[in-house]
């Protein structure tokens, strides 16, 4: 085929040859053992072997005689076409406890089965997770490299401490493996111990064993723990020396510069290279720990039933029929209970599937109870951290479904207990409570900082990482009350980060925040430069500022924390007749001025991370409850402000 033809034509002429190649080395592998006359039959690990060295071959062939254009898609296929054999003959072994082998005797239908089973595959997923098909999956693909590239270049800095990373690797794996066998013993002996014949030696195995793993669980989670940590000091020590012998062989002229100052270098060397090594060993930490879990928990799970194992597979099809031929309206009613229906309908299936073992004798009630929970942590594990949803219109609806979140830091102490909060468009909303209460624990969650530990946050119906991540934070905008400034230009400030933004949406957005009117009035105007951190303007000029770059993306979210506290009177008043004139866009402000609580349309008192009272202003004062004290106390520090210890106050406008 010319260099001219189609790009499609050409990429599946290569997917023939390489799917005549391996043919040709199953047509090798029969003639050899047709010339073994049957003494030699390949068992598991053989198959294995084989298949590996297949993988190699194409995967050299397609490497020689291909493009760089097409590899990513070759290696896929590659992956897929060599491995299946093996793979479902894993499967028939772990079912039927014997291995089929290869017998002298040519099977074409075995290999014109994988064959086929291995395109209808690659095809189905090539064609729901196109890669690099248009200029923006370029662009990503671009990105893709990049990050790869630099995560190869922290594995070589790495290198010098394989031992320590092999033997965290290892106490990882340990760790996670007890963990689960720990499960395994207590539902599944327990569970079986006290539903039968209650039999003390079986029931102090059982205790013995489980405790036995608890204890070499935690042992070996601090022993992964030491060292990671031993490898990330040594790793941050041999970035910053490379770096520090690097800066003493540049000329004095790099350090004149006016970006290369000395907090430039200082950040660079003591807390650069430590966010770096913290934030590559915590995810290579976690990544390693959900995989190997995983697959330890399929592997329990596997071993307990594999009919259990499959069953939620072969009842998609009855799910996936509730698509078919639906109006658009049905189909957006079914999202939103979708994740709840296809939870309850695999669950059903499973157990059902689970009941007749049981009945047959093929399973245990305790197997079946272990079995459940593998399953439910071994798909947490498996839990993606972001969607692909990104709608052209975001209505801005939040809803928090009876959510129970904790920190990293303090496991046992729930911040938010079963919070229950709908925010209805066009409706103010204020949660106002003391610190503490779970209303800094709210924004987070709505961020995306944290995942809630139960049940979730919704945005018009759907839960937050259903959406793109990108997507999320570019409808979500926050200002703080310390905002940060960079040094360079004001206009450099608000559209930082946008590409091709005119000076015309940097003037409204200045307009909007009340920033304008002092910009004007700066020696260059919007090009004036604010120093390094801001330090040319004021408290209340910064805060304009950092007020105008959030305004100017346009989002649909916009949180204020405390973003109006250092601007006077005038300028408060003209910020929050703009908010008061936004009114398709969600804003959460942290404010202590009674009179933007008292106009909200419905207020949320929220105490020790629940919620204690809600209503509108005048319904919480006639009951004279918690609202109604915490408001007469301040009101008495806004009219004694020398004892000014207030309480956060958070304002949300939809």
């Amino acid at each position: 085929m010319s260099s001219k033809a189609h790009p499609i034509y050409r990429t599946a002429a290569v997917h023939f040859c390489l799917l005549c190649c391996d043919l040709f080395i199953w047509a090798c592998v029969w003639a050899t053992l047709l010339w073994l006359d049957g003494e030699g039959s390949l068992d598991l690990w053989c198959l294995w072997a084989l298949r590996t060295i297949s993988c190699v071959v194409l995967y050299s062939l397609s490497t020689i005689f291909t493009d760089t254009s097409i590899q990513p898609l070759l290696k896929r296929w590659i992956a897929l076409l060599s491995f299946l054999p093996p793979v479902f003959d894993s499967m028939q072994t772990m079912r039927h406890g014997t291995v089929r082998g290869f017998s002298p005797v040519p099977d074409p239908g075995m290999v014109i089965l994988s064959s086929a089973t291995s395109t209808l595959i690659y095809i189905v997923w090539e064609m729901a997770f196109p890669h690099g098909a248009s200029s923006k999956g370029a662009r990503n693909q671009k990105k893709d490299e990049e990050a790869k590239a630099l995560l190869m270049r922290v594995i070589r800095y790495s290198r010098p401490d394989y031992l320590h990373l092999g033997a965290a690797f290892l106490f990882l794996s340990l760790a996670a493996l007890c963990e689960c066998f720990s499960w395994k013993l207590y539902y599944l002996n327990f569970i079986d111990i006290l539903s039968g014949k209650y039999q003390h030696t079986n029931f102090s195995w059982a205790i013995e064993h489980m405790a036995l793993c608890s204890l070499e669980s935690s042992m070996f989670s601090g022993m992964r723990s030491g060292m990671f940590m031993c490898s990330l000091s040594r790793l941050n020590k041999r970035i910053r020396h490379m770096l520090f012998q690097n800066l003493m062989k540049q000329e004095i002229s790099f350090f004149l510069t006016k970006t290369n100052q000395g907090d430039y270098f200082t950040s660079r060397l003591i807390s650069d290279t430590d966010k770096m090594g913290r934030s590559v060993a915590m995810n290579v930490n976690v990544l390693l720990r959900s995989l190997v879990k995983t697959c330890g928990m399929l592997f329990f799970m596997l071993n307990l039933s594999w009919q259990l194992t499959f069953s939620p597979a072969s009842k998609c099809h009855f799910l996936l029929s509730f698509r078919i031929h639906t109006s658009p309206r049905l189909v957006n009613l079914l999202m939103l209970i979708w994740p709840l229906l296809n939870f309850l309908g695999l669950t059903v299936a499973m157990l059902f599937r689970g009941r007749n073992l049981i009945s047959s004798g093929q399973l245990s009630s305790g197997s079946l109870l272990a079995f459940v929970f593998y399953q439910k942590d071994m798909v947490t594990n498996m839990k993606v951290s972001a969607g692909d949803l990104a709608p052209e219109k975001l209505e801005g609806r939040l809803t928090f479904e009876k959510v129970t979140f904790s920190y990293h830091s303090r496991p046992n102490e729930k911040a938010l207990k079963s919070v229950t909060l709908e925010l209805s468009p066009g409706k103010l909303t204020a949660l106002v409570g003391p610190s503490g209460g779970g209303k800094t624990s709210c924004v987070c969650l709505l961020q995306r900082f944290y995942e809630p530990k139960e049940d979730e946050v919704l945005l018009d119906g759907k839960p937050l990482y259903h959406y793109q991540h990108q997507y999320l934070h570019e409808k979500v905008a926050m200002v703080s009350q310390d905002p940060v400034l960079f040094s360079g230009s004001v206009r450099y400030n608000i559209e930082y980060g946008l590409k091709d933004c005119t000076l015309e949406r940097v003037k409204e957005a200045a307009r909007k925040a009340n920033a304008h009117n002092f910009i004007c009035k700066l020696e260059q105007g919007d090009d004036t430069d604010v120093g390094e951190c801001g330090g040319q303007l004021s408290a209340g000029q910064k805060q304009c500022i950092a007020i105008a770059r959030a305004l100017i993306r346009n989002p649909q979210i916009l949180i204020l924390d405390e973003a109006t506290s250092h601007m006077d009177c005038s300028t408060q008043q003209a910020v929050q007749d703009m908010l008061n004139n936004i009114m398709d866009q969600t804003v959460l402000v942290i404010a202590h001025r009674l009179e933007t609580v008292e106009k909200a349309d419905h207020i949320i008192f929220m105490e020790g991370g629940d919620v204690v009272e809600q209503g509108t202003h005048q319904q919480l004062m006639v009951i004279e409850g918690r609202y109604y004290r915490l408001r007469e106390k301040l009101f008495n520090l806004e009219t004694q402000p020398q004892n000014c210890d207030t309480c956060e106050l958070i304002l949300i406008t939809v």
